[in-house]
Protein backbone atom coordinates (compact mmCIF):
# COMPACT_ATOMS: atom_id res chain seq x y z
CA UNK A 1 0.00 0.00 0.00
CA UNK A 2 2.66 2.41 0.95
CA UNK A 3 4.29 1.87 -2.54
CA UNK A 4 0.86 2.41 -4.35
CA UNK A 5 0.83 5.35 -2.50
CA UNK A 6 4.04 6.90 -2.39
CA UNK A 7 4.88 6.22 -6.10
CA UNK A 8 1.59 7.63 -7.28
CA UNK A 9 2.21 11.45 -7.36
CA UNK A 10 5.77 10.53 -9.10
CA UNK A 11 4.87 7.94 -12.00
CA UNK A 12 1.47 10.68 -12.67
CA UNK A 13 4.14 12.82 -13.91
CA UNK A 14 6.29 10.05 -15.14
CA UNK A 15 3.95 9.39 -18.27
CA UNK A 16 4.39 12.29 -19.23
CA UNK A 17 8.17 12.90 -18.88
CA UNK A 18 11.04 12.58 -21.58
CA UNK A 19 10.20 10.38 -24.43
CA UNK A 20 6.77 9.37 -22.54
CA UNK A 21 5.78 12.71 -23.71
CA UNK A 22 6.52 11.54 -27.61
CA UNK A 23 3.72 8.68 -27.40
CA UNK A 24 1.21 10.90 -26.13
CA UNK A 25 1.91 12.68 -29.62
CA UNK A 26 2.22 10.32 -31.71
CA UNK A 27 -1.19 9.24 -30.21
CA UNK A 28 -2.36 12.43 -31.14
CA UNK A 29 -0.65 12.17 -34.52
CA UNK A 30 -2.35 9.11 -35.16
CA UNK A 31 -5.84 10.17 -34.46
CA UNK A 32 -5.50 12.46 -36.68
CA UNK A 33 -4.31 10.79 -39.43
CA UNK A 34 -6.81 8.01 -38.81
CA UNK A 35 -10.11 10.44 -38.98
CA UNK A 36 -8.67 12.85 -41.98
CA UNK A 37 -8.22 9.97 -43.98
CA UNK A 38 -11.54 8.63 -43.62
CA UNK A 39 -9.84 5.22 -42.32
CA UNK A 40 -11.98 5.62 -38.95
CA UNK A 41 -15.19 5.22 -41.09
CA UNK A 42 -13.99 3.01 -43.44
CA UNK A 43 -12.68 0.64 -40.19
CA UNK A 44 -16.71 1.30 -38.61
CA UNK A 45 -18.60 0.82 -42.29
CA UNK A 46 -16.31 -2.30 -42.27
CA UNK A 47 -17.85 -4.01 -39.29
CA UNK A 48 -20.47 -2.10 -39.18
CA UNK A 49 -22.66 -5.57 -38.78
CA UNK A 50 -25.14 -6.48 -36.06
CA UNK A 51 -23.94 -10.79 -35.24
CA UNK A 52 -20.62 -9.21 -35.42
CA UNK A 53 -20.98 -6.74 -33.13
CA UNK A 54 -23.18 -9.46 -30.87
CA UNK A 55 -19.58 -11.22 -30.31
CA UNK A 56 -17.56 -8.31 -29.42
CA UNK A 57 -20.30 -6.20 -27.69
CA UNK A 58 -19.14 -8.25 -24.00
CA UNK A 59 -15.85 -6.70 -24.63
CA UNK A 60 -16.94 -3.62 -22.99
CA UNK A 61 -18.53 -5.68 -19.75
CA UNK A 62 -15.37 -7.35 -19.45
CA UNK A 63 -13.28 -4.41 -19.82
CA UNK A 64 -15.42 -2.80 -16.70
CA UNK A 65 -15.75 -5.55 -15.13
CA UNK A 66 -11.83 -7.29 -14.70
CA UNK A 67 -10.12 -3.80 -13.95
CA UNK A 68 -11.92 -3.85 -10.49
CA UNK A 69 -11.91 -7.27 -9.37
CA UNK A 70 -8.22 -8.40 -10.71
CA UNK A 71 -6.71 -6.31 -8.72
CA UNK A 72 -8.90 -6.75 -5.25
CA UNK A 73 -8.28 -10.43 -5.95
CA UNK A 74 -4.80 -10.42 -6.21
CA UNK A 75 -4.08 -8.35 -3.28
CA UNK A 76 -6.99 -10.22 -0.98
CA UNK A 77 -4.89 -13.26 -2.25
CA UNK A 78 -1.51 -11.60 -1.24
CA UNK A 79 -2.49 -10.72 2.32
CA UNK A 80 -4.56 -14.24 2.77
CA UNK A 81 -1.07 -16.20 1.82
CA UNK A 82 1.01 -13.71 2.79
CA UNK A 83 2.70 -13.23 -0.32
CA UNK A 84 4.81 -10.42 -1.17
CA UNK A 85 4.79 -11.09 -4.84
CA UNK A 86 1.10 -11.05 -5.03
CA UNK A 87 1.13 -7.78 -3.06
CA UNK A 88 3.22 -6.39 -5.23
CA UNK A 89 1.13 -7.51 -8.52
CA UNK A 90 -2.22 -6.40 -6.94
CA UNK A 91 -0.80 -2.90 -5.84
CA UNK A 92 1.02 -2.47 -9.41
CA UNK A 93 -2.01 -3.48 -10.94
CA UNK A 94 -4.35 -1.36 -9.36
CA UNK A 95 -2.39 1.73 -9.88
CA UNK A 96 -2.22 0.86 -13.69
CA UNK A 97 -5.89 1.39 -13.69
CA UNK A 98 -5.75 4.45 -11.47
CA UNK A 99 -3.90 5.94 -13.78
CA UNK A 100 -5.65 4.77 -16.86
CA UNK A 101 -8.79 5.99 -15.95
CA UNK A 102 -7.10 9.50 -14.59
CA UNK A 103 -5.25 10.23 -17.46
CA UNK A 104 -7.68 8.70 -20.27
CA UNK A 105 -11.04 11.05 -18.56
CA UNK A 106 -8.70 13.91 -18.39
CA UNK A 107 -7.99 13.68 -22.48
CA UNK A 108 -11.69 13.38 -22.63
CA UNK A 109 -12.85 15.87 -20.87
CA UNK A 110 -11.01 17.83 -23.26
CA UNK A 111 -12.15 16.31 -26.62
CA UNK A 112 -16.16 15.11 -26.16
CA UNK A 113 -15.69 13.43 -29.00
CA UNK A 114 -18.86 11.74 -30.45
CA UNK A 115 -18.75 7.78 -30.13
CA UNK A 116 -20.68 5.81 -33.10
CA UNK A 117 -24.06 5.22 -33.02
CA UNK A 118 -24.47 2.36 -35.60
CA UNK A 119 -26.79 4.04 -37.36
CA UNK A 120 -24.35 3.51 -40.75
CA UNK A 121 -26.08 6.77 -42.44
CA UNK A 122 -23.90 9.86 -41.25
CA UNK A 123 -19.77 10.21 -41.31
CA UNK A 124 -19.66 11.76 -37.10
CA UNK A 125 -16.08 10.53 -37.15
CA UNK A 126 -14.13 14.12 -37.16
CA UNK A 127 -17.29 15.35 -34.61
CA UNK A 128 -14.78 16.86 -31.48
CA UNK A 129 -16.28 19.03 -28.83
CA UNK A 130 -12.88 20.40 -27.43
CA UNK A 131 -13.28 22.23 -24.52
CA UNK A 132 -13.90 21.73 -20.70
CA UNK A 133 -15.93 18.56 -20.29
CA UNK A 134 -18.04 20.00 -23.29
CA UNK A 135 -18.96 16.01 -23.92
CA UNK A 136 -18.48 14.68 -20.08
CA UNK A 137 -16.23 13.12 -18.66
CA UNK A 138 -17.33 9.70 -20.58
CA UNK A 139 -17.56 10.73 -24.05
CA UNK A 140 -14.39 11.33 -25.74
CA UNK A 141 -10.90 10.31 -26.89
CA UNK A 142 -9.14 8.31 -26.02
CA UNK A 143 -11.12 4.71 -24.96
CA UNK A 144 -10.72 4.39 -21.53
CA UNK A 145 -11.09 0.84 -21.35
CA UNK A 146 -8.28 0.36 -24.17
CA UNK A 147 -6.02 2.28 -22.07
CA UNK A 148 -6.56 -0.11 -18.79
CA UNK A 149 -6.51 -2.89 -20.30
CA UNK A 150 -3.19 -1.91 -21.78
CA UNK A 151 -1.83 -0.31 -18.70
CA UNK A 152 -2.52 -3.36 -17.42
CA UNK A 153 -0.97 -5.71 -19.74
CA UNK A 154 2.02 -3.97 -19.28
CA UNK A 155 2.57 -3.63 -15.98
CA UNK A 156 2.13 -7.26 -15.83
CA UNK A 157 4.52 -8.14 -18.75
CA UNK A 158 7.35 -5.57 -17.08
CA UNK A 159 6.85 -7.40 -13.83
CA UNK A 160 7.28 -11.12 -14.99
CA UNK A 161 10.06 -10.91 -17.49
CA UNK A 162 10.85 -15.13 -17.23
CA UNK A 163 7.45 -15.80 -17.51
CA UNK A 164 6.75 -14.10 -20.76
CA UNK A 165 3.31 -16.61 -21.53
CA UNK A 166 2.41 -14.79 -18.24
CA UNK A 167 2.56 -11.62 -20.31
CA UNK A 168 1.22 -12.27 -23.24
CA UNK A 169 -1.77 -13.48 -22.31
CA UNK A 170 -2.42 -10.49 -20.41
CA UNK A 171 -1.63 -8.75 -23.62
CA UNK A 172 -4.43 -10.59 -25.48
CA UNK A 173 -6.49 -9.90 -23.12
CA UNK A 174 -5.88 -6.25 -23.53
CA UNK A 175 -6.24 -6.78 -27.39
CA UNK A 176 -9.72 -8.58 -27.33
CA UNK A 177 -10.67 -5.04 -25.41
CA UNK A 178 -9.11 -3.07 -27.57
CA UNK A 179 -10.48 -5.00 -30.99
CA UNK A 180 -13.98 -5.24 -29.25
CA UNK A 181 -14.27 -1.53 -27.94
CA UNK A 182 -13.56 0.07 -31.69
CA UNK A 183 -15.96 -2.17 -32.90
CA UNK A 184 -18.98 -1.28 -31.09
CA UNK A 185 -18.52 1.65 -28.53
CA UNK A 186 -15.32 3.21 -30.38
CA UNK A 187 -13.80 4.56 -32.98
CA UNK A 188 -10.06 2.82 -34.41
CA UNK A 189 -8.22 5.61 -33.32
CA UNK A 190 -9.79 5.47 -29.95
CA UNK A 191 -8.53 2.46 -29.70
CA UNK A 192 -5.40 2.93 -30.95
CA UNK A 193 -4.52 5.98 -28.85
CA UNK A 194 -5.57 3.97 -25.68
CA UNK A 195 -3.14 1.72 -26.52
CA UNK A 196 -0.50 3.42 -26.56
CA UNK A 197 -1.25 5.55 -23.80
CA UNK A 198 -1.50 2.71 -22.16
CA UNK A 199 1.62 1.19 -22.74
CA UNK A 200 3.28 4.46 -21.55
CA UNK A 201 1.24 4.09 -18.27
CA UNK A 202 2.05 -0.02 -17.89
CA UNK A 203 5.44 0.58 -18.51
CA UNK A 204 5.90 3.38 -15.93
CA UNK A 205 4.16 1.45 -13.48
CA UNK A 206 5.66 -1.85 -14.22
CA UNK A 207 9.51 -0.42 -13.96
CA UNK A 208 8.48 1.10 -11.15
CA UNK A 209 7.04 -1.44 -9.19
CA UNK A 210 10.29 -3.39 -10.42
CA UNK A 211 12.55 -1.27 -9.50
CA UNK A 212 11.41 -1.09 -5.76
CA UNK A 213 11.17 -4.34 -5.40
CA UNK A 214 12.93 -6.12 -8.12
CA UNK A 215 11.43 -7.97 -10.84
CA UNK A 216 8.94 -10.70 -10.45
CA UNK A 217 10.80 -13.66 -11.23
CA UNK A 218 9.83 -17.44 -12.35
CA UNK A 219 10.93 -18.73 -8.85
Amino acid sequence: MKQFLFSLPGNILNCFKGRMIIWHAIAIILTVVLVLSGFDWWYFKRFDDPEFRRWMFPAAAVGFVVPIYVPLAVIATGYITRGAKSLTTGYALAQAVVLGLLISSTYKAFTGRAHPLHNGVEDITRQFHFGLLRGGMFWGWPSSHTTIAFAMAITVFTLFPKRRWVGMLAIAYALYIGIGISTTIHWFSDFIAGAIIGTVIGTVVGHSFARNTGAISGH
